[in-house]
């Protein structure tokens, strides 16, 4: 009876403030990723991944009309991923584990809360402690995946930060029995587009940020799926309590606002990792024997998404797949082909410039689109006789009648 109310408290504690358990969260990967291994960078392996990083933004210069984001440059293993990536992912699962923990507290009889009084706290508390550890294990599984900061398309990791993960660089190429300093600098060209994307486009982390906060605050509780792990409980085995899969309790809503809100983060990403594939593959060139198969292997990698992505989308409800990436990757190489590098990546200007998903079925078309107007406008001479030059109006003076109105 001690040893069970040991890791009861223990389950339940720290809980923080919040509907998640993040410090538990935190505690299930640290030991997950402590069972599976994870190695530390060597003193070698940061200084290949400084020179890889440095090289990857020499390659970029010509293709980006932007300069480096890059401030820092770091080799991380994968308990440091998580570390540094926990401030984003706690404000994209908070949202949703809240409505789970709601739906947790609803399942007492109206008639039952009365009488638990206090201890109806205990509910969320569980709640938070349940989706804590479930999303602990999903981060760790993440983090044997992911090979940079912004692997996954979002931007994780601290502004300015570009981070590789040399131990899953290197499993990942011997998946594809390719030399390991070729995938590190593959990897790094990727991570330093990303940087420099992010850093010189001032909205988009929270143009992005927030089409998947909106997409996920349209996403609804399964009641019957919770209910039903609920029911899996054995109060006299705490361990039952960490087992219980939490996974297809959250399913979006079949409602216009939620199709619109899931088109609108699906563009965003596609947008995002189509110009990173597009200016890599670019800047990449002739230099890299493996160039072709490398962005291949990405392309698909990034549309279908590896196991530990698939995990964490059953668990939170969230798809951070770029669905359209080739044809996102398509029309940011028609912008280039018509528009140049700076006239591609002035459409990064604003929000509203940005292609929607319909021009992705026709991107010789958008990338043309205002073309001829804006030749017109650069060649139009303002100042060309044909009448009378415009005059501003004259001030009036304090003696001065009004101005008829019309």
């Amino acid at each position: 009876m001690q040893q069970f109310m040991s890791q009861l408290q223990h389950l339940l504690s720290a809980q923080g403030g919040g509907p998640v358990n993040w410090d538990l969260a935190r505690q299930v990967a640290a030991s997950q990723l402590a069972a599976t291994g994870d190695p530390a960078a060597s003193p070698y392996e940061r200084h290949a991944v400084e020179e890889a990083l440095r090289l990857a933004d020499l390659w970029l210069e010509p293709a980006t009309a932007w300069p480096t984001g890059i401030r820092t440059s770091l080799a991380w293993n994968r308990n440091e991923w998580i570390y540094k990536t926990l401030d984003v992912w706690r404000k994209l699962c908070d949202p949703v584990a809240s409505r789970m923990v709601g739906a947790m507290g609803d399942l007492v009889p109206p008639e039952a809360r009365a009488q638990l009084g206090p201890m109806q706290s205990m509910v969320a508390t569980l709640g938070g402690a349940l989706f804590g550890g479930q999303l602990g294990q999903a981060l760790g599984s993440l983090a044997a995946e992911v090979l940079s900061a912004g692997d996954i398309g979002l931007p994780l990791g601290p502004a300015g930060t570009a981070a590789l993960i040399p131990a899953n660089i290197r499993v990942y190429g011997q998946g594809l029995e390719l030399p390991e300093d070729e995938v590190r600098l593959y990897v790094a060209l990727r991570e330093a587009a990303h940087q420099r994307l992010f850093e010189h486009v001032p909205w988009l982390r929270g143009h992005v940020l927030t089409a998947v906060e909106t997409y996920a605050s349209g996403i609804r509780v399964n009641r019957e799926a919770i209910e039903e792990a609920m029911g899996r409980v054995d109060p006299t085995d705490p361990e039952s309590m960490q087992a219980i899969a939490l996974e297809g309790i959250f399913t979006p809503e079949d409602t216009p606002a939620q199709k619109a809100s899931l088109a609108r983060l699906e563009t965003a990403l596609a947008l995002v990792e189509g110009w990173v594939c597009h200016v890599v593959d670019d800047a990449a060139g002739e230099r890299l024997p493996n160039v072709v198969r490398l962005g291949e292997a990405f392309r698909r990698r990034r549309a279908a998404g590896g196991p530990a992505e698939q995990t964490f989308a059953a668990l939170v409800g969230l798809e951070l797949r770029p669905r359209r990436l080739r044809e996102a990757a398509t029309l940011w190489a028609a912008l280039t082909e018509h528009r140049g590098i700076a006239g591609r990546d002035a459409v990064w200007g604003h929000p509203d410039l940005l292609p929607s998903d319909d021009d992705f079925t026709d991107p010789v078309a958008f990338a043309t689109a205002r073309l001829d107007l804006d030749d017109e406008l650069a060649t139009f001479d303002f100042t060309a006789p044909g009448g009378p030059e415009e005059q501003p109006p004259p001030t009036p003076g304090p003696s001065d009648p009004p101005t008829p109105q019309p």
